[in-house]
């Protein structure tokens, strides 16, 4: 089965209007860069986008906030963006906003074929309404549901043409949880090599979870806020 595929236009290419996305990175760390680029220039709308965040006004999910693409945004933090902001309190996009620790085990349900998760997170709380709870051994739980993404697409470092995976250092972050988690999944990596020149075990998303891959370019790897220590 031949994983590769040239590049992000080719990787996106069945994306259409509506879909659910999961899309790897924290903050800005380890986004897939190359796709969102290709969705944004390929201009799919009414999408619902699972993501940690929405990047910033210029970069990341923001670049598609800009232009209307998003009608949802699932996400655990909605800071540093000042268009998101603006689209939620105006009622222009829906947010669904979920503890971090729910969002990356929902993602992970989806993963391991599991329907739901139970969780104490939000219980007692505005997250819980319309939810059903459950007490197990005294202490009440929530029940969420696992995501149903038609794609997921993360960036590693490097990857091969079976589609194993390696992330570096942060850049692991929501990328391996989510890999696991679409109907399809589409990894963009710094480096691609061929199958068996990656160390089996440093890898961390096995390539059967994978269904395409593509070496992307032009990373920028933006640092959202550089806070170095003064000179003694």
């Amino acid at each position: 089965m031949n994983k590769v595929v040239t590049d992000a236009d080719e990787a996106i290419r069945d994306i259409e209007d509506g879909m659910t996305l999961m899309l790897g990175g924290f903050g800005l760390c380890g986004l897939p860069e190359n796709c969102i680029a290709a969705l944004v220039k390929k201009g799919v709308k009414q999408l619902t986008c699972i993501s940690n965040n929405a990047g910033v006004d210029d970069f990341g999910i923001g670049l598609m906030l800009k232009q209307r693409q998003v009608k949802k945004m699932i996400s655990s933090y909605v800071g540093e963006n000042a268009e998101f902001e603006r689209q939620l309190l105006s009622g222009e996009l829906e947010v669904d906003l979920i503890p971090q620790g729910t969002l990356a085990t929902r993602c992970m349900a989806a993963g391991y074929g599991m329907p739901a998760i139970f969780t104490p997170a939000g219980v007692g709380t505005e997250v819980a309404i319309g939810k059903e709870v459950r007490n197990f051994n005294g202490k009440d739980y929530l029940m969420e549901m696992a995501f149903d993404a038609d794609f997921a697409i993360v960036k590693a470092w490097k990857g091969d043409t079976m589609g194993n995976l390696i992330y570096k250092s942060t850049a692991r972050n929501f990328n391996p949880v989510m890999a696991m988690a679409g109907k399809i999944t589409i990894a963009e990596v710094e480096e691609l090599v061929e199958a068996g020149e990656l160390e089996p075990d440093h890898i961390h998303t096995p390539g059967i979870y994978v269904h395409r891959i593509f070496q992307g370019k032009d990373y920028e790897k933006r640092i959202e806020h550089r806070t170095v220590r003064s000179k003694e």
